[in-house]
């Protein structure tokens, strides 16, 4: 008899709080059932994240968090869209980014400028050349000044590229996604990720001062 019940404790199953539960868990428990607790859960595991694309994204703060509550109503809004078995993260940061362009095109800030000019070379070392190409070294006590002058300077020509090109560079450099990642968010090709970020480094180039490239 003891051995019944303690065979049937044992089989008892813990429901899981939303900390222990996996993204996609938090969603579609809350499209299922409403539970406020895995939605907020949900924000809270991307509220820093998703909110530092926004900002490097759209260049404002207060813009990035009036897209980041946008962004979240239209989860609630569009869950039953979302279909099980997809990642939930580059879902969230295309939703991010659609409701940022929407917010630049209603700031009069949306630039339609064509990506035709394709660069030649191998996409493959895109990535690490981005990062050579954007990544200061560590300054000295002598050099903050200019340190701060080249950020603003890489920041002010990543808000010059296309808009296309600003996606990629953002998604790639700044969130560290993976080409795949990047391209799911954006709905576009593997391909078509890496030739946008070729573009977006010559131009980034040819705009930067060279005293801030590698030597």
């Amino acid at each position: 008899m003891n051995g019944t019940i303690k065979h049937l404790q044992s089989s008892e199953t813990i429901p899981e709080t939303p900390e222990r539960l996996t993204d996609e868990d938090l969603l579609l428990g809350y499209r299922s059932e409403g539970d406020r607790d895995s939605f907020d859960e949900l924000v809270h595991r991307y509220e820093r994240e998703l909110f530092g694309y926004l900002r490097h994204y759209l260049g404002d703060a207060d813009m990035a968090e009036d897209v980041f509550q946008q962004t979240f109503l239209q989860v609630h809004l569009k869950c039953e869209k979302f279909e099980p078995g997809r990642k939930v993260r580059p879902w969230l940061y295309a939703v991010a980014t659609n409701q940022a362009i929407d917010m630049q095109r209603r700031n009069r800030r949306h630039r339609m400028v064509s990506l035709d000019r394709r660069a030649s070379g191998k996409s493959d070392d895109d990535q690490g050349a981005l990062i050579e190409l954007l990544d200061a070294p560590d300054p000295g006590p002598d050099s903050k000044a200019e340190s701060a002058e080249q950020r603003e300077q890489v920041r002010r020509a990543i808000e010059n590229l296309p808009e296309q090109a600003q996606q990629v560079v953002v998604l790639v450099y700044f969130q560290g996604m993976k080409y795949r990642e990047a391209a799911d968010v954006l709905s576009i090709p593997v391909g078509t990720v890496k030739s946008r970020l070729h573009a977006a480094i010559h131009k980034l180039s040819d705009t930067l001062d060279p005293t801030h490239l590698p030597k």
